[in-house]
């Protein structure tokens, strides 16, 4: 009984803390907005380094990564992530800086959160437009490309429940045989700690594993897709058995 009181307590410390801090931090970045991109992802990283610090205080919410050696040097490329909580989606720019994320363009409009989402310049898209919302896909994605950003993706679309596969989507596939770019695929098992949809949070130390690169030349985007998603499910699998 009083280790789910803790666990409780703990929770919602950091829910206050995490509401005030993205408010104020959205105001922030947003006031940023007359400075360059990479001025503002560098004041990003800065919040986001001492968010992780805060849950790693307040809710025993660490992590561990391997594999940072199969990060190019000297290009970037589409990021393939497993997709289970809030948690991946604020950690990844940490590892891929400036990256462009593909989202729905009625996060934009969520206040605060929204904002600051808007500021990091993503890949905004309708997705009830069908065919066309693909193409915003590759045309946007492949400015950011070219620009030397990452672009990334979570190819389930949604967040899962730990330990639920979800349906893999092409989008991301796509735009790296579009464009010859490489795939970086991510797995990870922070849905054990910060379920999707739970208020609350349980301490343990996150497993992020990061992939080798998959070349996307002379590839179908159901090849490459296919890949990524064996190598991320049968790493979290092998993840879950540790």
């Amino acid at each position: 009984m009083c280790y789910h009181v803790n666990l409780f307590i703990r929770s919602l410390i950091f829910y206050i803390f995490s509401t005030i801090a993205i408010c104020i931090y959205s105001v922030v970045i947003v006031c940023l907005l007359p400075f360059s991109s990479h001025f503002r992802h560098a004041a990003i990283r800065a919040f986001l380094r001492f968010y992780f610090v805060v849950l790693k205080a307040v809710c025993h919410i660490d992590y561990k990564v391997e594999g940072m050696e199969h990060i190019p040097t000297d290009r970037t490329g589409v990021v393939l992530s497993k997709h289970q909580s809030t948690w991946e989606t604020f950690f990844l720019p940490l590892i891929f800086h400036e990256p462009t994320v593909i989202v729905k363009r009625e996060l934009l409009w969520i206040p605060f959160f929204g904002w600051a989402l808007a500021a990091a310049d993503p890949i905004a898209i309708n997705r009830s437009s069908g065919s066309s919302a693909m193409q915003q896909v590759i045309n946007k994605g492949r400015k950011c490309l070219d620009k030397g950003r990452w672009v990334l993706v979570f190819p389930e679309g949604t967040r899962m429940p730990y330990g639920v596969e979800g349906k893999y989507k092409l989008g991301g596939a796509r735009l790296a045989a579009a464009t010859g770019c490489p795939v970086i695929p991510v797995a990870h098992n922070a849905g054990r700690f910060w379920p999707r949809r739970k208020f609350i949070k349980r301490p343990g130390t996150v497993q992020v594993v990061i992939g080798p690169v998959i070349e996307s030349h002379d590839r179908t985007p159901e090849q490459i897709l296919t890949l990524a998603r064996t190598w991320i499910e049968d790493t979290v699998s092998r993840i879950d058995a540790r």
